[in-house]
Order: structure tokens, then sequence, then C-alpha cells
């Protein structure tokens, strides 16, 4: 367990922030033969309430009714240079309600202090990050898959034969837009999911100026595609027309973020969501205050906090920004 791995290096010699690929990739699948079938109370899901990855998966799991389905375990918003970690029991109990988790939770399965100790359980020779979501296997004990986009599309469609009907029918990823969705996704996720870290993690003044003009550039073309899809048909709320979709979700970890943290701490600060873009905080709030699985995984305390006081090369005095106030504008404002 005293495997020393550079979590915290964030940019290259260059001045440019390179996401990791994830490295377990197996699928849960209805198939006979199946490593991993779907099951009720076999699936384990590890997250983290700050980590904008895990989140759709949080969302996702909600939405699909997997609830009862799929355990949870949530770590502590404190990062360090061993990864994440869970509350301790001083924590927990300082508490003043048993179900409070706003610290987040033990390890439900395993009483492990900190995520790693999973990763090497998994895989005693595992050296790369220690990345949250983490979709485990309690009868193998092992990890089926930390790739947040895979793990939704394995929430939202190979559960469904062990799902009530309401849950089943609800198909996040429907075939007729799934080239759509998956178009969207990409230059969502290259540009502004993973476009506010680019920036933020940038190390040298025209990677930063450069990354930063991007992640705005393709805001506007999200506020284009919104306005437009309103003017063909007021019905139409969401990416993809009338209808949630995957797309939405994906969108809707970065943007919900963006205002209370990315602008100050990643210094994407040439506009923000609630004074720039109309169809954009139109569409957030939307989600957040009417679709239930949105703000009820939205915890601010723990993504402010996660950003401010963990990327210590960042933010070295670890000091929290009060505002903005409040973090996400009511829907009638």
């Amino acid at each position: 367990m005293s495997k020393n791995i550079d979590i915290l290096k964030f940019a290259d010699e260059d001045g440019n922030y390179k996401r990791k690929p994830s490295v377990f990739r197996d699928w849960i699948s209805a198939k006979p033969g199946s490593r991993f079938p779907p099951e009720a109370g076999r699936y384990h899901l590890y997250v983290s309430f700050a980590c904008p990855w895990a989140h759709r998966t949080l969302i996702t799991r909600r939405l699909k009714g997997l609830v009862s389905i799929i355990g949870l375990s949530i770590v502590h918003w404190h990062m360090d240079d061993k990864g994440w970690r869970f509350p301790t029991k001083e924590e927990l109990e300082s508490l003043p309600q048993k179900d409070d988790v706003s610290l987040g939770t033990p390890d439900h399965l395993y009483g492990f202090e900190r995520l790693r100790e999973l990763y090497f359980k998994a895989d005693s020779n595992y050296s790369g990050r220690f990345t949250v979501p983490v979709l485990w296997d309690k009868k193998e004990q092992t990890i089926v898959n930390n790739e947040s986009a895979e793990i939704i599309r394995m929430l939202n469609s190979d559960f469904n034969s062990i799902l009530p009907t309401e849950y089943a029918d609800l198909n996040l990823v429907p075939k007729e837009l799934e080239s759509q969705i998956d178009e969207l996704n990409g230059w969502v996720y290259d540009n502004i999911n993973n476009g506010v870290y680019k920036t933020g993690f940038a190390s040298k003044q025209e990677v930063y100026d450069k990354e930063c003009r991007n992640v705005f550039t393709h805001l506007d073309k999200v506020e284009t595609l919104l306005k437009e899809n309103k003017e063909k048909d007021r019905k139409n709320e969401f990416l993809l027309g009338n209808q949630l979709t995957e797309a939405d979700i994906r969108l809707f970890t970065t943007v919900i973020r963006f205002d209370p943290v990315y602008v100050q701490h990643f210094k994407c600060n040439i506009g923000m969501i609630r004074t720039h873009y109309p169809n954009i905080h139109n569409w957030l709030r939307l989600l957040y205050w009417k679709i239930p699985g949105f703000q009820e995984t939205t915890n601010f305390e723990h993504i402010k906090y996660h950003y401010t006081k963990s990327h210590i090369k960042i933010n070295p005095y670890g000091i929290t920004p009060l505002g903005p106030v409040p973090n996400i504008l009511p829907i009638d404002q």
C-alpha cells in the first residue's frame, strides 16, 4: 500500500494538462455467460460529490431507479497526494445526524480508509490514478469499470431486465438519437467538460489563453444550439429537442460547477453562466429545480471545498470563496 503515485501533477513540460485514460473497462451484460450479469445488490458505486465524472453516475443511477439495486459509498471532499479518502469515524460522529452525508460516508464494504486500497484489492500491481467513479462487483471483489462514460451507458440499459417498467422504459440514449448524442458528447467533453481542466491546470500563459478562449467558444456553441432549438419549438427545452438525454447529464455536471468554482478557481472568467448565457442558464435551472435526480445529487459544499482545498498548487492557502450567492439562482429569476 506504500506505492507513491503523483496524482496531483497536472501539467506536462509544455504546460498542457492531459487526462490519463481509465484502466478497468469490463461491462455488465445480460448475455448468457457474461462475467458481470445484472443482479440486484451485487454491485457498488464509489463516488465523490465533488467530481463531475462521478456526478454523471449519481444522476443516472437516480433517474434509472437503481438506488436500491446498486449500493453507494462517498469519499470525503478532500484529496491529497495519496488520493481520495473516506471520512474518519471521528469526523462522522461529529455530524448532527447519523444520516448526514455532508462529509461523505464510510467505505460500506471493507472499511477502507482510502480509495487506493480498493484499487489494490482489485489489482495488487495497479500503478495508475485512483479515480472515481468506481463500479465494484461484490461477488468477484473487483472493479468492473472506472470510466464514467461507460458506466452511465451500463446504468441506462444493462439493468433494464431487473427494473420496474417505468424505469426500464426510460432511455437516455434512444437509438434514433444515439449518433447525435455521441457527436455532441465528443465536442462537449473535449472542449467544455475537460476544457475547464485544461484551462485551470495550464502552467503557461499561452496555453491558458488558448484553452480558456476555447471553453467560451464552445459555451457559445451550446448557447446557440439551445436558442435555435427553442425557436423551432417552445417545447424543446433540452440539448436534443424535447427529450432529456445522456448529453444533458454530461454537460450539466460541468455547467453546475461553472459559476461556483470554474470561474474563479480555474480562471474561466470571461463570463458567467448566469450573466452571459441566458439559454444555458434556463436549461441549467430547469434540470436542477424541476427534474428529480439533479438537485439531490449536487452538493455545493463538497464541490467548492474539494477544488479549493485540494488543489494546493492553484490555491496554496486553501481559501474557499463565499460566492457566488446563491450557488444557483431560482428558476423564476
